[in-house]
């Protein structure tokens, strides 16, 4: 039997990965991108702060300050994770000080949909899964 090729391999290990599993590759993905951060950063860098504009680069200090309560370190560490990934891509220019932007790659823009309408849905129906929790916790005697 021949040696499979690298793109023949890659097509094979695609059609077997199974997210439900631990030690998946795609579970690994699941977990990285399912973080709050990672939702609102692909959310606004895929379309601004209103998430009806265009994928738009962003200096550190532009989503520092659209990211409401999130830590330097957190953020950060969320942006390198996603830069690592290939995500996003980060662009250095030699001004004084030095100017750093972040910008979605084309795999980012690939996930920026779902995170957009995670973050929409999420705003939509907040007051639901509040009354919701209400009348659980209601019904629901404490422990």
């Amino acid at each position: 039997m021949a040696t499979p090729t690298a793109a023949q391999q890659r097509n094979h290990n695609k059609s077997n990965y199974n997210a439900f599993l631990a030690a998946c590759p795609s579970h690994k993905m699941l977990e990285r991108i399912s973080g709050k951060w990672v939702t609102l950063i692909l959310s606004a860098l895929g379309s601004g702060p209103d998430c009806t504009g265009e994928p738009t680069p962003m200096r550190y200090s532009e989503l520092s300050r659209l990211l409401a309560g999130v830590s330097q370190k957190m953020l950060t560490q969320t942006l390198r994770s996603l830069e690592r990934d290939g995500l996003v891509s980060r662009t250095v220019t030699p001004t004084v000080p030095v100017t750093v932007s972040y910008e979605l790659t084309e795999l980012g823009l690939s996930l920026h949909q779902m995170m957009r309408g995670l973050k929409i849905w999420a705003e939509l129906h907040i007051d639901e899964v509040a009354t919701n929790r209400a009348k659980y916790d209601h019904a629901t005697p404490a422990n």
